[in-house]
């Protein structure tokens, strides 16, 4: 199975529940081996504590956090995003990573840039990559998109 890094942002993306569209984040977890640094732990707790549509899906992605491998990295103090990017930039950097999924818009070129040999994916780009390779509906996916804000960052 191929291994991802993803940060809070993109998981929140992924645990939207709703009656009338699939399971993004289980297509994920089947799909990958997902690590993430501890401070993208800590920022869903942190999201996961709003009342919002927001918190519940940081909820429902903490809720599987077994399914997720958290490891430690050495955050650098230079690296101008907050530390769940920090972290998940470098762990992506220092692991034999497949892809890196973030959906923090305002950085996506920075980030980018940052890292070295790992393809950068956001939500609305996986989402299409399950519909081409039949895991997701073009309809579901269009449902996931207009019932998800890729807008907000974390």
């Amino acid at each position: 199975m191929s291994l991802a890094v993803a940060d809070s942002s993109a998981l929140v993306s992924l645990g939207v529940v709703g009656e009338s569209h699939p399971d993004p984040l289980s297509i994920f977890l089947t799909n990958y081996d997902v690590v993430v640094p501890p401070e993208v732990v800590e920022e869903l707790r942190d999201i996961a504590s709003y009342d919002d549509n927001y918190g519940q899906a940081a909820t429902v992605v903490l809720d599987r956090r077994n399914t997720l491998t958290t490891e430690a990295v050495d955050l650098d103090s230079t690296f101008p995003l907050d530390d769940g990017e920090n972290a998940a930039v470098t762990l992506a950097n220092e692991s034999d990573v497949s892809l890196f999924l973030c959906d923090e818009f305002n950085q996506l070129g920075l980030i980018h840039a940052s890292l070295a040999n790992t393809r950068l994916v956001t939500t609305p780009t996986l989402l299409s990559i399950f519909v081409r390779t039949d895991q997701l509906s073009p309809g579901d996916a269009l449902t996931l998109l207009d019932d998800t804000q890729f807008t907000v960052d974390y």
